[in-house]
């Protein structure tokens, strides 16, 4: 049976051209119009393509493929650019970000280094208490690390379809390989429309839901030699594929619907330019993009498409901005140039010009040195943080100091000349303790209910149970501090961005959360606890909404419900405000609170509900502050502190106690 034809391993120049803009509409993209341009899909159609051939020709040759030697030769090429930026960027972070991004930075220092960001960005995404998260000068590892599992993969898929062919199907290997890359193309683009569609968040990041685009490249590859088209038509597909490159971030919100199906018109883009320069004319495509400097700047993209994300964001931090001006947008684009022909004549062609077969210890050596500095300063740098915040979380703050909420129910007045604390780093992960303990809140799309009991739980007096999103979660230390008191008995079942109603707010809310909703009703019916804690309203609304009402109802006869307005949602991530300008952080109350209480604003409220105002708490006339009583009441805009939250604890105290003595009178 006669093979595909071989094809041909030769210098493309169009695609370092194709490189060149693509890293170009990244940086211009992500510098002025704040979104994406799906140049990153064009490299990985690129890196497709032309691994697909060297190691198909490699294979064919040799008839095996050095793991090893592969190895070190992807390293010489990604290692020494990448960690040279790693190690930059992790110095001017700690010069330059505020520390409450530290923790945030370090751990994607590591997963950069060691390429699993994008699996570290895809929890995070769809990670609800993540979501605050500010973007990091390291972000776009998130596409290298994707690149460098593929670069890992490839070779041991293109050895199994070889032996395969060879040994077990006796059938031509380029034919096999052609049938195994369709197969992997089919069903990864079918799961990339799936999980953009069930989860898009995660799918942006999930390497399976992008491995389609590398077998893309890798098919056309295998078909090249068969895809020739007449100078005419070559002309105008070399041309609207180009287009095609250029205007797909104006086309589509790349940010919101990539992968899935979206992705395929920039990766049909770089399909046209690629066969268009197999039969080409006088103005063709490619002869644009072989020229001197399309091919040049191609040459430097890698360096570029690193150096370009680290400056805009030190640039958004050190300047206290979030927009960019032309001129800062130019100077940005210029430096990144000049670094990155800097950096790719200094560092990365010395080590590339090393011999991967005569050379292994040398470059071996070499690796490590260039490594080494990076992993030192990330365990160093981490070590300091983790032992500053251990010392910090350790201390016992006093109530004459410290006293938060209490200022406002028990008059104390709070010593003068103090920091607030926690620390705006510390605060930053100062998560009630049930999230740490394992399954006992749900995450994500899953709707199962996990419950778990704190407090008073070998006799106590009276159950209450938890109930709703993370605004019903961020109570859990207010009422885990009067537990003692009370007797209380606290069960604990929270889902993450869902809300205790029967109302999806017109498709806000998931269906897994209104099948939690579901589960979790009939839960409370079939084991009633004597209270349910929850919230009243949503943030700065005025009235009490529907679904919460409904969902209420259903308890009337069977246990009582305990109902705390909800806080204001602040305008700005609080501890980074505190760290960087502090007296910008206080917000007019009529901003973010209803002037009416939303209970006195609604109609038709059942009569099991007893409804606490907490807004005392966070505002006083005029005014809501970012610190109460020495305390720092949020962790981001709209989450409390654990600390503030304890501070609640007292105030909580008499009215919970009046309803539950209200139960024993029943």
């Amino acid at each position: 049976m006669t093979d595909l034809r071989m094809p041909e391993k030769k210098f493309r120049p169009e695609l370092e051209g194709v490189r060149a803009v693509a890293a170009l509409l990244v940086a211009v993209y992500h510098i002025w119009i704040g979104s994406v341009s799906g140049g990153v899909d064009v490299f990985f159609i690129v890196s497709g393509y032309l691994i697909t051939t060297s190691l198909l020709s490699r294979m064919e040759r040799d008839g095996k493929i050095n793991f090893i030697e592969n190895l070190l030769g992807l390293a010489k090429r990604l290692i020494p650019l990448s960690f040279t930026v790693l190690l930059v960027t992790a110095l001017l972070s700690i010069w330059i970000l505020p520390q409450t991004f530290w923790k945030q930075t370090i751990s994607e220092l590591f997963s950069s280094m060691f390429y699993f960001q994008n699996w570290q960005l895809a929890t995070s995404a769809v990670d609800y208490l993540g979501q605050n998260n500010e973007a990091s000068p390291l972000q776009h590892f998130w596409a290298l690390s994707i690149q460098g599992q593929f670069y890992i993969t490839w070779p041991f898929i293109i050895t199994a379809v070889y032996l395969l062919a060879k040994k077990v199907l006796k059938m031509p290997v380029r034919k096999t390989l052609l049938t195994a890359l369709v197969a992997i193309f089919a069903v990864s683009l079918g799961y990339s429309i799936y999980i953009t569609e069930a989860n898009q968040p995660w799918a942006y990041f999930d390497t399976f839901a992008r491995a389609w685009e590398f077998s893309l490249g890798g098919i056309l590859a295998l078909l090249i030699p068969y895809l020739t088209f007449n100078k005419a038509i070559s002309f105008i597909i070399g041309w609207i594929g180009l287009a095609i490159i250029c205007f797909t971030g104006m086309l589509l919100p790349v940010s919101s619907v990539f992968p899935g199906y979206a992705a395929l018109l920039p990766t049909m883009g770089v399909i046209f330019v690629i066969i268009a320069a197999e039969n080409t004319g006088r103005f063709g495509v490619q002869r644009l993009l072989s020229t001197k400097p399309f091919m040049y700047f191609g040459s430097i993209s890698y360096g570029f498409y690193l150096w370009h994300w680290p400056l805009l964001v030190f640039y958004y931090a050190y300047f206290s901005t979030a927009t960019v001006s032309l001129q800062a947008g130019l100077a940005i684009l210029t430096v990144s140039f000049i670094l990155s022909v800097i950096t790719s004549k200094l560092i990365e062609a010395p080590v590339r010009g090393l011999n991967v077969r005569q050379s292994k210890r040398q470059l071996g050596k070499v690796l490590v040195a260039i490594m080494l500095p990076v992993i030192l300063v990330g365990a160093s740098w981490n070590l300091y943080v983790q032992a500053s915040l251990n010392e910090e979380a350790a201390v016992e703050y006093s109530v004459e100091e410290y006293p938060g909420a209490r200022v406002v129910s028990e008059n104390i007045v709070p010593a003068e000349n103090v920091a607030p604390v926690p620390s705006p780093a510390l605060a930053k992960g100062d998560l009630p303790i049930f999230y740490k303990k394992g399954n006992c809140s749900t995450y994500s799309d899953n709707p199962d209910v996990n419950k778990c009991s704190f407090g008073e739980t070998e006799n106590p007096d009276y159950i209450i149970a938890l109930v709703g999103g993370s605004h019903s979660g961020h109570w859990f230390p207010a009422l885990e501090t009067i537990a003692p008191e009370l007797k209380l008995q606290i069960d604990v079942y929270i889902k993450d961005a869902c809300r205790f109603t029967t109302d999806d707010l017109e498709g806000a809310l998931t269906e897994s959360c209104m099948e939690w909703n579901e589960t979790v009703t009939e839960m409370l019916k079939n084991d009633p606890p004597d209270m349910i804690f929850t919230t009243a309203n949503v943030q700065a609304e005025d009235n009490v909404p529907r679904g919460y009402i409904e969902k209420w109802e259903v308890f009337e006869g069977i246990t009582e419900i305990f109902a705390v307005r909800d806080n204001p949602r602040m305008p700005k991530d609080i501890p980074s405000c505190m760290e960087e300008t502090p007296e910008e952080c206080s917000v007019p109350r009529e901003e973010v609170l209803s002037a009416v209480l939303p209970w006195e604003n609604t109609e038709n409220l059942p009569g099991n509900v007893t409804f606490f105002d907490t807004s005392p708490y966070f505002c006083d006339d005029e005014t809501c502050p970012p610190a109460i009583g020495n305390v720092l009441v949020y962790r981001d805009e709209h989450h409390l502190t654990t600390l503030y939250s304890k501070t609640m604890g007292p105030v909580l105290a008499e009215d919970l106690k009046k309803a539950l003595d209200g139960l024993d009178r029943q």
